[in-house]
């Protein structure tokens, strides 16, 4: 068995920090990371700011910026814990999304097709981006596909941070001829936040209100 070598034992000065199973859900908050399951229409920036005004933070910030549109996994951090933001943002992500073939494909062509964009590959981010157009390498971690239905395809792609969906489907289109878009987009995944454990605006408003008008805890 392996043995721990103690050099000192001392015990946390509160005035410089709290064991977590001490802290107040107040301070919970101002060290948190809430992943909000962000709905298609607002923009990342104004769901970071609804939910600084409903938890009453003094600032917030979000991890990984989602177009108007698209929907999905938003980790929003507040107060204190935005300084985490930067190593977040550099975190993998997963989605699901919907693409449109310019040219009817079987399931066999496609997942070819996809086949040959798993792995490294280089990207030049779109007109509307908030960084420098110059071509990039990003890794694809897997890309599947779970459903051909005509012209449009379902699919869910692993990803590293700072790759664009959306110009991924126009490249795939490319390859064939004839062209595709994007239709839908939802993230599932980001970094270490899933949708499992993403709640909604109005989940956390209503916690938030229990919280305070009840002093009931248990939804936060």
């Amino acid at each position: 068995m392996s043995r721990f070598i103690e050099r000192i034992r001392a015990d946390t000065d509160c005035n410089y920090g709290k064991r977590p199973d001490e802290r107040s859900l107040r301070e919970h908050l101002a060290l948190g990371v809430i992943p909000i399951d962000k709905p298609p229409g607002p923009s990342s920036h104004e769901v970071s700011s609804w939910v600084k005004r409903i938890t009453g933070a003094s600032k917030s910030g979000h991890s990984g910026t989602l177009d108007p549109k698209v929907s999905g996994v938003l980790p929003t951090a507040l107060d204190c814990a935005t300084k985490a933001l930067t190593f977040l943002l550099k975190s993998d992500k997963e989605y699901v999304g919907l693409m449109h073939f310019h040219k009817k494909l079987d399931s066999s062509a496609v997942k070819k097709l996809f086949s040959e964009y798993v792995g490294i590959i280089r990207q030049k981010p779109p007109v509307r981006s908030a960084v420098k157009r110059v071509r990039r390498e990003r890794r694809i971690h897997s890309l599947e596909l779970i459903e051909l239905d005509g012209r449009d395809a379902l699919f869910r792609v692993s990803c590293e941070a700072g790759t664009y969906i959306r110009k991924l489907c126009h490249d795939i289109g490319k390859r064939t001829g004839a062209g595709a878009h994007m239709l839908e987009l939802r993230r599932t995944r980001a970094g270490g936040f899933n949708e499992e454990q993403a709640c909604t605006l109005q989940q956390l408003s209503d916690a938030v209100w229990l919280w305070k008008e009840r002093k009931d805890e248990s939804e936060l």
